[in-house]
């Protein structure tokens, strides 16, 4: 059991980590959309 707690906490770690990174590749992209859609 100590084991795959151990290795379900990295799994975990590297889900959020993936998570963050698109949420926030997301927010650029709608920040640019946004901005783009102002100068037209």
């Amino acid at each position: 059991m100590d084991g795959f707690s151990i290795v379900m906490v990295f799994a975990i770690i590297l889900f959020a980590r993936l998570g963050i990174r698109l949420i926030s590749k997301y927010i650029e992209l709608k920040r640019e959309e946004k901005k783009g859609n102002q100068s037209h």
